[in-house]
């Protein structure tokens, strides 16, 4: 316990990445794989990652982040999106994927499979939005967490114009939005917020027990 609380001490939104500085393949394959493995409601994944390692790209989407350099200055930037519709062909593909995995039999799937079709159907698509992005901040939550026990810097985001990065990225096309920005990489030696000490509540004041 003693390390878990030690590393998300550590870390913090970085405010100046070290732009020579890259994360190995390994580091990178890590956020991939505790991104896919994040917990989604129904386990539907309604969630995409983009992984971006090109500095032009990054340089392009700066002005669509409100100047925030760090954009730019990251090693690696993950844009995390949301599919725009979910429809019975998404979910009709999430069950197929199902039955290959678990070996499920069909009369076991179909009624859950049906009752989700159904109910997403009548929902309307700001519905569906705020939904998906929910699953967001959930795989937000888990690579921050992840980020700091494998002393990978970052800098979570909500700060930016998601249908400028849309158009950037040319996301329309695979059917998804942007919801959420991470640019993760090592922070540099001159950022002075990684010598700050951390402002929250005193745990009394967070924490609500029940006995």
């Amino acid at each position: 316990m003693a390390n878990t609380i030690k590393n998300l001490e550590w870390r913090y939104a970085v405010k100046k990445f070290d732009a020579d500085r890259l994360l190995p393949d390994e580091k990178i394959g890590c956020l991939k794989k505790a991104f896919n493995l994040t917990a989604t409601s129904y386990g539907l994944q309604p969630i995409t990652l983009l992984v971006i390692q090109n500095k032009e790209i990054q340089a392009r989407l700066v002005p669509h982040s409100y100047q925030q350099k760090q954009v730019a200055q990251a090693s690696h930037l993950l844009v995390i999106c949301t599919q725009i519709a979910i429809d019975e062909k998404y979910i009709q593909k999430y069950f197929e994927q199902v039955k290959r995995v678990r070996g499920t039999a069909d009369e076991i799937l179909d009624p859950f499979k049906k009752a989700l079709i159904s109910d997403f159907s009548v929902k309307k698509l700001e519905e569906v939005q705020i939904w998906t992005k929910n699953q967001a901040y959930l795989a937000l939550g888990n690579l921050l967490a992840v980020c700091a026990m494998e002393k990978i810097d970052s800098c979570p985001m909500e700060g930016f114009i998601p249908s400028a990065y849309d158009e950037v990225l040319n996301l329309a096309d695979m059917g998804l939005t942007s919801a959420l920005v991470l640019p993760v990489g090592y922070r540099a030696g001159d950022d002075m917020f990684s010598e700050l000490k951390k402002v929250r509540k005193n745990l009394e004041d967070s924490i609500i027990e029940f006995n």
